[in-house]
């Protein structure tokens, strides 16, 4: 039994490939941001340009992201945020991270989602990058040669520091 790669802890079959193989439609926006992660886990390239919005169809680049579906390793999806894109909605947001590695590189991607229904199907519209937050020092920098902090009466760079 192989486990659906969008986290939920369900078997793939059960999960998001009904859906991507079309058996199954979704019901909800992060129903739809599920399968997606999971078409690009399993490059399903057809898949993502299919649920992508009517309007929005042509700003996919079917070549680049089956290239980048592929040569990534994907670690894991987690759903942040999700403000309505239920059965009854039209529209919704979901706020998500994505964990992957790319040619080496582990990276993080954080993104606000929108999507919208039509005709009683659920689309992928646009997104939007979460900027990192940036890291601000609550206490002032060691020094290599201050005192270590750990009390040891060494300098930093000859305890602690190394």
């Amino acid at each position: 039994m192989e486990l659906c790669p969008c986290g939920s802890d369900k078997p793939y079959e059960n999960c998001c490939k009904p859906i991507i193989e079309g058996q199954n439609i979704a019901q909800t926006a992060e129903q739809l941001m599920r399968s997606r992660y999971s078409a690009y886990a399993n490059h399903v390239i057809d898949y993502i340009a299919e649920s992508t919005h009517p309007d929005k169809r042509k700003d996919v680049d079917l070549k680049e992201t089956k290239r980048w579906s592929e040569k990534s390793i994907w670690q894991g999806l987690e759903i942040i945020n999700t403000i309505k894109g239920l059965e009854n909605d039209n529209e919704g947001t979901v706020e998500f991270k994505v964990n992957f590695s790319y040619k080496g590189n582990i990276s993080q991607q954080h993104e606000i989602s929108n999507f919208k229904r039509l005709n009683e199907k659920w689309y992928f519209f646009d997104s939007e990058s979460v900027p990192q937050k940036q890291f601000k020092r609550d206490k002032p920098k060691i020094k290599r040669n201050d005192p270590c902090p750990c009390g040891s009466g060494k300098k930093y760079k000859k305890c602690c520091g190394q």
